[in-house]
């Protein structure tokens, strides 16, 4: 534990740009501490580290961010579904992050600093959504730096408590290497466990593609719910068919008015994200209403696009 704290006094700047970068990139790092634990470390020194540390944030913040970016311009939604699937994060980024772009815009991109799971995933969606370089750039810029500044100004506020810490950490020594370990263990295992129980909960039968096709053939044909976001519509506006277009949101909304009442119809819900889960909740949220035949599309959009069917536009 000495050799890390000293790691950290020595070599701050270093530090954080390294940790800072990592995380924007995706891996789960704690930025946010190690950045508190700098403002109070510069506070104790000269003034031109905390200017280093300010300016090895930004740089880190921004690099890491326009990895994403221009990620999602290129591949678009492909991109943040595979983003999502490999993420600890539950995998209602997308929908979050769609609903933060769409409210806010640009600066979606500063409340997502703030905003765990949701700041890996704005980026791609704001490049694949068509911002402009030079637009995403002044946004990000200026969210990184009121990140930057927050946690930074935390630990000059609190450097006294901070240099405390250490003291005991350094003085500590493998006792207080093991609890953090145990600290960052456990903090993976409730994200896995989150994650998990998000997958529990939306997991239920699917449609199949085949299935599909047979029921609109059929002398009953199921009605084909789109529940995608404006944003994820936006991203790639082709649409199975007759879907009828209802956002997630507004089907769990319990006195929102539907656009059909047979109950004993089935529906098949669809949308274009991980696990197919926004289509799943949105059948748990109409089965709660009484529609209870109804299903998600296994695969979603990108399934019946695979599968070579025509699709018509938003």
């Amino acid at each position: 534990m000495e050799t890390l704290i000293a790691l950290m006094v020595d070599h701050a700047v270093a530090v954080v740009f390294v940790i800072t970068f990592a995380a924007r990139v995706g891996l789960p790092l704690p930025a946010a501490p190690v950045l508190v634990v700098a403002g109070g470390i510069a506070a104790m020194a000269e003034p031109v580290l905390l200017l280093a540390l300010v300016a090895a944030a930004l740089l880190a913040n921004v690099l890491g961010d326009a990895v994403w970016f221009y990620a999602g311009r290129t591949y678009g939604y492909r991109f943040m579904r595979l983003l999502c699937k490999i993420s600890i994060s539950p995998d209602s980024c997308v929908r979050s992050s769609e609903s933060l772009i769409t409210r806010w815009g640009g600066l979606s991109l500063v409340a997502a600093k703030f905003v765990p799971g949701v700041s890996v995933v704005a980026p791609p969606m704001a490049g694949a959504l068509g911002m402009s370089s030079w637009r995403f750039l002044g946004f990000e810029t200026m969210a990184a730096l009121l990140w930057v500044g927050v946690f930074l100004g935390l630990g000059w506020v609190f450097r006294e408590q901070i240099e405390a810490v250490l003291d005991t950490l350094a003085n500590a020594g493998g006792v207080a290497t093991v609890a953090l370990v145990v600290v960052l263990a456990a903090m993976l295992a409730l994200r896995w466990w989150r994650r998990r129980s998000v997958l529990r909960i939306a997991s239920m039968p699917r449609a199949g593609i085949d299935e599909l096709l047979g029921l609109m053939a059929g002398e009953a044909p199921p009605i084909v719910v789109d529940v995608r976001g404006e944003a994820g519509v936006q991203v790639d506006p082709r649409r199975i068919p007759g879907a009828v277009p209802i956002p997630l949101k507004a089907l769990q909304q319990r006195r929102a008015a539907l656009p059909f009442d047979d109950k004993g119809r089935e529906i098949i819900l669809y949308c274009n994200c991980p696990n197919e889960l926004s289509a799943a909740l949105a059948a748990q949220a109409l089965m709660a209403r009484g529609f209870l035949r109804a299903r998600p599309l296994a695969g979603g959009l990108e399934a019946w696009v695979d599968a070579g069917h025509p699709t018509a536009e938003a």
